[in-house]
């Protein structure tokens, strides 16, 4: 149950996220859908079929195709009350990193992955989404960008395995490593923390 909340946390997040972005390019309705859909599922799609688990999650469970819908219309009916909050978009996508890393180490472990592989995993599931949002509202995807985007997922995906040799609850173990992915993403956009520029400057 817990697992299944983290999963449909980071669908709504990202659906929102994908939903805004998709009526800043002034989308039709069914362009809005579009980008909000393959913006919750398609890192969870690319991480289902590298592990084999077909069919893919979405297909079998249909709470993710009514929770993404449910998601569009009312991000659309209160999308005014959505842009007054402050940056809304940066706080719903770096939320939806953070649960879905873990969403995505979550099934690396129970396909018996190697713990490098989990994070892998992870970090796919939470970008993967963003990277198919971007391309089709024809913007360079943030993880392909110098900012701290993935580095914060295999961080926080490295910290949950050390915490698991710790005494501490499994579910407050994954709490911990979502707010890590989350703290190290808004503190490198707040202090401008970015990796290493490999081009000269002209």
């Amino acid at each position: 149950m817990f697992y299944l909340i983290m999963d449909l946390l980071g669908t709504v997040a990202f659906a929102i996220s994908g939903v805004m972005v998709a009526m800043d390019k002034r989308l039709d309705l069914f362009g809005v859908f579009i980008v909000a859909f393959v913006t919750a599922v398609g890192g969870g799609t690319l991480r289902d079929l590298l592990i084999g688990n077909t069919p893919v999650v979405w297909m079998r469970e249909y709470v993710y195709i009514f929770t993404i819908i449910i998601t569009v219309i009312l991000a659309i009916l209160f999308r005014e009350k959505l842009r007054y909050l402050r940056k809304s978009l940066f706080l719903f996508d770096t939320l939806g990193i953070g649960l879905y890393t873990m969403v995505g180490i979550e099934q690396g472990l129970q396909a018996q992955l190697f713990p490098i592989m989990c994070i892998a995993l992870g970090t796919m599931t939470a970008s993967f989404g963003g990277v198919i949002r971007d391309i089709l509202c024809n913007e360079i995807p943030v993880i392909f960008r110098k900012e701290i985007y993935a580095t914060a997922c295999v961080v926080g995906g490295t910290s949950y395995f050390l915490l698991r040799n710790l005494s501490i609850p499994d579910q407050y173990v994954y709490v911990i490593a979502i707010l890590i992915v989350v703290g190290i993403r808004l503190t490198a956009v707040k202090y401008k923390i970015a990796l290493p520029n490999i081009y000269r400057s002209t």
